[in-house]
């Protein structure tokens, strides 16, 4: 989750702050370039140690080689949530992962399908957020997750907490499943593998889903594609149920609704009043959201209900979960008109 295309925000889900990266720099520079004279690191080891029972000479040893990523701070300052929809979408809807998202499946299609029948998770769901995280395994990311943690921890302010917590959910991870942490890579937000988990969501929703006694989000399709699933089984994933229809819209008198944001909770009959259409069969009971979209020549409606809320919980983004929507649909559509021509 996503963090890192972010998705993985991360993944995951992370929503920064948008500041300049010149700023960021200023910041961090402003920091001494030892970490160790530092005292919010000094009192970090600390709690390590107390807490946890880790080393003070090995973590001393960890901080003291850390060299700090400026490139994670300058990307982090300008996440790709924060372009319209119309140069968002071109990101990741190309042919290129659609036909990599068929290639994909093809070659993993036993255990998606495993998959499918245990957490309840369509396989094209699982495919593309493969896909948007890591293009299905090629873009993993190469900062180190340690360096980067610490640089972002100790020297990020708009999200430092968030990234010192990572930091010590890293450690206890790095513990749990014996990684060599200088060794171990990531995004610029520190999410890891396929699947782009940050350091907690590796520790809750990570699987050994290959069944070989490890939990390896780098080397194993079938751990990613069972921790993918996992994740949206655990964040509420309804089996059978719609993602998101098209709306149509008539009126202005929709601000309101949209402002409500990514949570469902608009009564269906509600949306009817004010002039808004769903091109799709909601049941009464179901609450909704409305969802607005900038196309370049206007604007797109899109009604979501529970299924995209729950996309929503691996990256805090609207434009994020409708890419994965969208991204599914044409990898299904390319896979079974693939299967439909090479039927006898």
């Amino acid at each position: 989750m996503t963090l890192r295309t972010f998705p993985n925000l991360l993944i995951c889900g992370l929503c920064v702050a948008a500041v300049t990266a010149a700023g960021i720099l200023l910041i961090a520079q402003a920091e001494p370039a030892d970490y160790l004279t530092r005292p919010k690191v000094q009192a970090f080891i600390n709690r390590m140690v107390s807490h946890y029972g880790f080393s003070k000479t090995k973590l001393r040893q960890l901080f003291g080689h850390v060299e700090q990523q400026e490139s994670a701070l300058a990307a982090i300052s300008r996440p790709a949530e924060s372009k319209p929809w119309y140069e968002y979408r071109e990101i990741f809807i190309t042919p290129q992962r659609i036909q990599g998202g068929v290639q994909f499946w093809n070659e993993n299609q036993d255990v998606l399908a495993k998959a499918e029948q245990v957490y309840g998770v369509p396989a094209a769901i699982i495919v593309a957020i493969i896909g948007v995280e890591s293009y299905y395994g090629r873009q993993g990311g190469d900062f180190p997750v340690f360096d980067t943690l610490a640089t972002l921890g100790f020297g990020y302010p708009p999200r430092a907490d968030f990234f010192r917590q990572e930091l010590e959910q890293f450690l206890l991870l790095s513990r749990e499943e014996h990684f060599d942490i200088p060794g171990v890579e990531g995004s610029y937000a520190g999410a890891m593998g396929m699947s782009q988990f940050i350091s907690s969501s590796y520790r809750k929703f990570a699987v050994d889903f290959d069944g070989d006694g490890k939990r390896n989000l780098w080397g194993s399709p079938a751990d990613a594609i069972g921790s993918v699933a996992n994740y949206f089984r655990v964040h509420g994933w309804r089996t059978g149920a719609p993602v998101a229809f098209p709306a149509q819209v008539k009126g202005a008198n929709t601000r309101s609704l949209v402002e409500l944001g990514l949570e469902p909770t608009i009564d269906v009959g509600r949306l009817a009043s004010r002039g808004v259409k769903a091109q799709g069969r909601i049941d009464g009971g179901q609450r909704v959201a409305l969802l607005e979209y900038d196309i370049g020549s206007g604007m797109q409606y899109w009604v979501g209900l529970n299924n995209f809320y729950v996309i929503t919980r691996y990256n805090h983004s609207s434009l994020y979960a409708m890419a994965v929507y969208q991204l599914s649909l044409a990898i299904e559509q390319a896979r079974d008109s693939q299967l439909a021509d090479s039927d006898p």
